[in-house]
């Protein structure tokens, strides 16, 4: 491809995956990024916080990017932008709720060199070669936007996470208008979130969860508590207004939850009815009936307020048979067993538990197939793009894209790293860059890799196993040892004979190395090692972390 319009685009993260969402496109010199997302752990990652996408290309071209932009304030968009920012400072754009969460992320990190950028819905913001106007949709968080960015090449325009509800919490609906301006003017290509792509029909309303929740909170005598997203603002209003209309006091807990309450009740996105909102410690001065809590740990997630109260291990709050937990949420892809167990904890309790098997107490977010004809429809783009979807949602959209007559080879199937050139004439992935997943570990920055998650994984499984000698070099005879000691292999009390024989047969190893003359450390150890792995397997047949240490006296 020869044209000096050509437009990069290269997912960085985001696609054939829900989360992590980060994305460049580049113009010759010039890059922009869309989005800085964290994705959450599945089971497969022991000890993994969170992962962040692979930002090498970003940081080997730091020169070239001139800014980043954020459509909404949802972790799977926003999560890693503290690690982008300590890479790459360069000014930050997005909507007021946005850049309060990205404000609150920043501080908790002690990044103080950054600059964050309000920007109101309409507005648009040039970047080098690029123009990107800011246009309203509904999402499950205030303040969404699409984003259209004008190109040498012609405008490219980003959905954000979207849906087209009619009766919005707040009242903003999605701007229609706009969109179909830009598909009058013409669309070069439109990157779509396509979450939904495999439910047909539109997607509900968030305000049929309020008249759910409503009948609901009438009808129960317990106190409630609703787990939900953090960042669900259009939901956690809805809570509040409906505690009030039927006399409850509401706590919040969880650390996000009450930072996002309290961000979004100091921007004005969030209204606490007067004399509704009380600490949690106050909990206990009301009657069960008129207390209602909103809470995280929705995703199961382990150190979430709800997971501590399910396992009796938070400060205040004790789940009993006076409770009604709604699990306001559908499982994310990956965190069903997560859920389960928190409802198998509640239930143990005394609780009883209404989730989204038992009545519409949740509504997603994303568009469904209907939706997302009708985003084609107005804005008619030469090319597509699906993101914000495994491969099956990518599949499903490409089915949908085609029924409505887009030509099959313009729609793209990119995997996170390729780079897709296009210009008005023809579009192709011509090469990938740097790309993956970078794994979160406490204060920890990809320094837990595949050894290391292979160790884990071996220590979770059969546990591990020490042995512990002590030898004179200069004699190169065994002073004491081998000691053997084990965690999460077997039951020593019941195994004695085993480890015995274990450490017998390490002697006679050592000893006989010993004797040939070898006093060189890492060849006795990998002797140890091998003589253990051996004997263990043959007598369990199972495969301990064995780590041998030699003492020189």
């Amino acid at each position: 491809m020869n044209s000096k319009n050509n437009i990069l685009f290269i997912p960085l993260g985001g696609v054939n995956e829900i989360g992590k969402n980060m994305y460049a496109l580049r113009y010759q010199d010039d890059i922009i990024v869309i989005d800085a997302g964290i994705m959450f752990p599945d089971d497969e990652l022991l000890g993994i916080d969170y992962v962040i996408p692979d930002m090498t290309y970003l940081i080997e071209n730091r020169n070239l990017v001139k800014a980043i932009f954020l459509t909404h304030g949802h972790e799977d968009h926003i999560g890693a932008i503290s690690y982008l920012l300590q890479e790459i400072n360069v000014p930050v754009y997005g909507t007021k709720l946005t850049l309060g969460l990205v404000e609150c992320k920043l501080k908790d990190y002690d990044i103080t060199n950054y600059t964050l950028n309000v920007v109101e819905i309409g507005d648009v913001i040039g970047a080098g070669s690029f123009a990107i106007e800011f246009i309203r949709v509904n999402h499950s968080i205030p303040d969404g936007a699409a984003l259209a960015i004008n190109t040498p090449a012609g405008i490219i325009l980003h959905t954000g996470d979207f849906k087209f509800d009619q009766t919005p919490v707040d009242g903003n609906v999605t701007d229609y208008h706009r969109l179909a301006d830009y598909g009058d003017t013409g669309v070069l290509a439109l990157f779509c979130d396509v979450t939904n792509a495999i439910h047909s029909g539109y997607t509900p309303s968030e305000k049929v969860v309020g008249d759910v929740l409503d009948n609901i909170i009438r009808n129960t005598t317990n106190r409630i508590i609703m787990a939900t997203f953090a960042s669900n603002i259009h939901r956690i209003q809805q809570i509040f207004q409906l505690a009030h209309k039927h006399d409850r006091k509401v706590a919040v807990i969880g650390r996000s939850m009450v930072n996002n309450v309290r961000i979004s009740n100091e921007l004005g996105y969030l209204d606490i009815p007067p004399n509704t909102y009380i600490e949690t410690e106050d909990t206990d001065l009301y009657p069960p009936e008129k207390i209602l809590i909103i809470s995280t740990g929705s995703q199961g997630e382990p150190l979430a307020a709800l997971t501590r109260m399910a396992f009796n291990r938070h400060a205040q709050i004790k789940i009993g048979t006076h409770d009604t937990v709604i699990m306001s949420s559908s499982p994310i892809p990956g965190n069903e067993k997560l859920v389960n167990r928190i409802i198998n904890a509640l239930t143990y309790n005394g609780a009883t538990v209404i989730t989204t098997r038992d009545a519409q107490v949740h509504v997603s977010g994303h568009a469904s197939a209907e939706e997302l004809k009708m985003m084609l429809h107005l804005v008619k783009p030469k090319y597509v793009i699906p993101f914000h979807g495994e491969y099956q949602h990518k599949n499903a959209y490409r089915l949908i894209a085609t029924s409505l007559g887009i030509d099959p080879n313009n729609i793209f199937m990119l995997n996170n790293g390729d780079v897709l050139v296009m210009n008005e004439k023809e579009a192709l992935v011509s090469d990938t860059v740097e790309s993956g997943r970078i794994l979160i570990d406490g204060r920890g920055i990809g320094d837990v890799g595949k050894v290391v998650l292979r160790d884990r994984h071996m220590l979770a499984q059969y546990g591990v196993l020490t042995s512990v000698v002590a030898i004179n070099k200069q004699s190169r005879q065994i002073l004491s040892g081998p000691t053997i000691v084990t965690r999460g292999f077997v039951y020593v009390k019941e195994s004695e004979d085993l480890l015995d024989e274990a450490a017998h047969k390490v002697r006679l190893a050592l000893e006989d190395q010993l004797a040939s003359g070898i006093t060189d450390w890492a060849p006795l150890k990998n002797r140890m090692r091998q003589v253990l792995q051996n004997y263990l397997y043959e007598q369990t047949g199972r495969r301990p972390m064995i780590l041998p240490i030699i003492m020189e006296i």
